[in-house]
């Protein structure tokens, strides 16, 4: 499930509150046929970001649509508190959510992060180590211990005409038979900030070891989107 972060920049610039709607139409079905056969096109986005005294709030929850059900909804929110040196923060964060058929494997994190940005805030960035227990949450898995790494940047240029965003996430995961597994998640967005609360752009999902392919040996997907962002 894919994971999509608001800019850094944006949430800084706006003040203490910031919120957006993204809706993407994802070409990954159409790419991979078989592999990626039952993968929603369409997923609906919503972002929120509060910062108070102590620190921050972030959150969000993606909804994936067919064309008959609302196939899943996925939501990860995050909460992290200011440490004495000025850019340091531990971090907290839940992750999970339903599907059709169920629902995803649960996992809580907790750690560090360091979080920085240029002087007019036209480029920011966030690096982040934690800790991560995967819980048991549905028949065929298991409670297990993990680590992950996240990278978050975010970069506006031609007069705030463009911006260039995303995140990267490396973790350890398990495999079928339990042996562990690097897994990469890595969605960049490219945005053309079209007025002051809309922008059109694209989102590009690269993963190695995170779509689940029971078809060949492949674990390398790439998987575009064509979307539209609002800021409220």
């Amino acid at each position: 499930m894919k994971k999509i972060l608001f800019s850094l920049m944006l949430l800084t610039a706006s003040g203490t509150q910031a919120q957006n709607v993204q809706l993407h139409y994802d070409f990954g079905r159409t790419l991979y046929s078989e592999t990626q056969a039952a993968r929603p096109k369409v997923t609906l986005t919503l972002e929120q970001f509060k910062a108070d005294a102590s620190g921050s709030w972030f959150y969000f929850v993606d909804i994936d649509f067919s064309r008959k059900f609302t196939e899943a909804a996925y939501a990860e929110i995050s909460r992290e508190f200011n440490l004495g040196k000025e850019g340091f923060a531990a971090h907290v964060e839940y992750d999970g959510g339903l599907n059709r058929f169920g629902s995803f494997q649960q996992a809580g994190l907790a750690g560090v992060a360091w979080n920085g940005h240029n002087a007019d805030f036209s480029a920011t960035y966030s690096v982040q180590a934690l800790y991560k227990h995967n819980f048991k949450s549905y028949d065929y898995t298991h409670s297990y211990a993990s680590c992950q790494l996240t990278g978050v940047w975010s970069t506006t240029f031609l007069r705030g005409a463009v911006t260039f965003s995303g995140f990267i996430d490396l973790w350890r995961g398990e495999k079928q038979n339990g042996h562990g597994q690097l897994v990469l998640l890595t969605e960049p967005q490219l945005w053309y900030n079209a007025g002051r609360h809309v922008s059109i752009g694209t989102e590009i999902e690269l993963s190695n070891n995170f779509v689940y392919n029971t078809f060949n040996d492949d674990s390398f997907f790439v998987n575009p989107t064509v979307a539209v962002k609002v800021q409220l």
